[in-house]
């Protein structure tokens, strides 16, 4: 079946509306627009199918795990901040334990174990490789105009990196060298990535707790202690490609790898970037890639660029970015980070961006 197509689309939506729904207002009772939307969103994402049992047999065995993700995907929907949060709405709530598909005549399970499955799910990189089936199952087929990249600051409750852990860089004086003094060439990181594969870029950013920096739209500079997510986002406002790094790494440093992600995932025509990706050798790779590159140009001491009145106007599509970043801070918990290290943030963020691309998703097609 091909679900992408607009009549499998409205038969599977409204079998989810005149069928399911109905029968479980019958079954548990009441059922608010805030679960209904969860209903369709678990139905779309399917992560249970992605799930795999461990089991063999032997011992106790282990609590379903379709059920846990599906729990995890309904906090970001429901906007719960906390796993504790979370189990308490299931303990009250039996239309949201229905929904996620806990039996009604067993005990939840206790709060380690919820926290234990989540390392699980975030060392195996569940809710990334979910988003990336998502969005190739959907879009892969489909031809987008234009995709806005940009990076936003993600705060943690965590101490930043020393800067004594950090290896030194060894600076020299300004000015010519001295007789002898051999220094060595300066390495441009952008050059280097167009060598290399998509995983070693990927190794190689800094994904550590530290302290960033960021202009915001009116000039001012924001400082934080945390990460910062780069998202590729479609002119539908749904994520294409995410990557999530220290707060201190420059944008420019993570649109070589979002850009790979994203040509393996869907085909679009234009890249639209603000000032941050202002480099000659990102508009060269854009245009070997077969994209057209509107980039915002950053004077750096020089005078203005200004775009033509035609690449101004398809520039402002870029505005899409900044919307989709607010709705996953405002709406699927990227603002309030409660989990410590790299893989449980970026597993707490994916969720709220798997949820984030379904809702888009059925707001495009019903």
């Amino acid at each position: 079946m091909n679900s992408t197509e607009r009549t499998m689309i409205m038969q599977r939506w409204t079998t989810t509306q005149h069928e399911l729904i109905p029968q479980l207002r019958e079954e548990v009772g009441a059922v608010t627009p805030k679960l209904e939307k969860l209903i369709h969103i678990i139905e779309w994402v399917r992560i249970e199918e992605f799930v795999e049992s461990s089991w063999n047999g032997i011992g106790r065995p282990p609590h379903d795990r379709g059920m846990l993700a599906n729990a995890f995907v309904a906090k970001s929907v429901l906007g719960l901040t906390t796993t504790a949060a979370l189990i308490e709405r299931l303990q009250i709530d039996r239309t949201l334990r229905r929904i996620c598909g806990f039996p009604m005549w067993k005990r939840l399970p206790a709060p380690s174990c919820f926290s234990r499955v989540f390392a699980e799910f975030a060392t195996a990189q569940l809710a990334e490789r979910v988003h990336e089936a998502f969005i190739k199952r959907h879009l892969g087929e489909q031809l987008i105009g234009h995709i806005s990249r940009d990076g936003t600051a993600i705060e943690a409750r965590e101490r930043p990196k020393k800067v004594e852990d950090v290896k030194p860089v060894k600076r020299f004086k300004r000015g010519r060298p001295r007789r002898g003094e051999v220094r060595e060439a300066k390495v441009n990181q952008i050059e280097q990535q167009l060598t290399q594969p998509l995983a070693d870029i990927i190794a190689a950013l800094p994904t550590a707790c530290d302290r960033g920096v960021k202009c915001n739209a009116q000039g001012y500079k924001n400082s934080w202690n945390g990460y910062k997510l780069h998202l590729d986002t479609a002119d539908c406002g749904i994520p294409i490609s995410a990557l999530l790094t220290s707060a201190s790494v420059h944008d420019s440093q993570t649109a070589v790898p979002l850009s790979m992600m994203t040509r393996g995932r869907v085909t679009h025509l234009y890249d639209l970037m603000d000032a941050a990706y202002c480099s000659e050798e990102l508009r060269a790779y854009s245009r070997r890639c077969g994209q057209v590159p509107l980039i915002d140009h950053n004077p750096r001491r020089g005078e203005k660029q200004h775009f033509s009145p035609h690449e101004a106007k398809r520039y402002q599509e870029r505005t899409q970015a900044e919307r989709t970043n607010g709705r996953l801070k405002d709406d699927f918990g990227g603002r309030h980070i409660r989990v410590k290290g790299h893989l449980k943030v970026m597993s707490h963020i994916m969720f709220g961006v798997l949820a984030l691309s379904a809702e888009h998703w059925m707001r495009l097609h019903i």
